[in-house]
């Protein structure tokens, strides 16, 4: 497993943002994935607010039945929820589990808040086991951090 640089990749996302593309969410989800190691499947959720519940946006990896999930239901419903990242090391260890594949052995949910409010997640399925580390955490909040404007 390679060690992956979190202050280079930072830096390409930026200049992305600052570039501002149209594509622009589903370029960070192509940079992550191509970038860090253990980063199989990346993809925001967006909520809509008026039916309570996450509907897929960009997002690269295999293709997910799991387009539209509710507030409260599985991982990404229970950030949607609480407005704060939830990694789960080893996914056959929550109940609340939507699974995706059966590769998927690690995931790791970041909220995108606005003004104290979330609006959408960036969502990260590993095929490794137990593969995130506080540094995931603290890049990934920095990603969505610089997203706020978006929507």
């Amino acid at each position: 497993m390679t060690s992956t640089n979190f202050t280079e990749v930072f830096q390409k996302i930026a200049t992305l943002v600052k570039i501002n593309p149209e594509d622009l969410l589903l370029r960070i989800c192509e940079l992550l994935k191509q970038e860090v190691y253990h980063y199989d499947w990346v993809g925001f959720y967006i909520l809509d607010q008026e039916k309570n519940e996450l509907v897929l946006g960009p997002y690269v990896g295999k293709p997910t039945q799991h387009t539209h999930i509710a507030v409260g239901k599985g991982i990404c419903g229970q950030v949607a929820e609480s407005g704060r990242t939830m990694v789960v090391q080893d996914v056959t260890e929550v109940e609340n589990y939507i699974s995706c594949g059966l590769d998927v052995q690690s995931e790791i949910v970041v909220p995108v808040l606005k003004d104290g409010k979330f609006v959408a997640e960036l969502d990260i399925d590993s095929h490794s086991s137990a593969p995130f580390t506080p540094d995931d955490s603290e890049f990934l909040a920095k990603v969505c951090e610089l997203l706020t404007d978006r929507f």
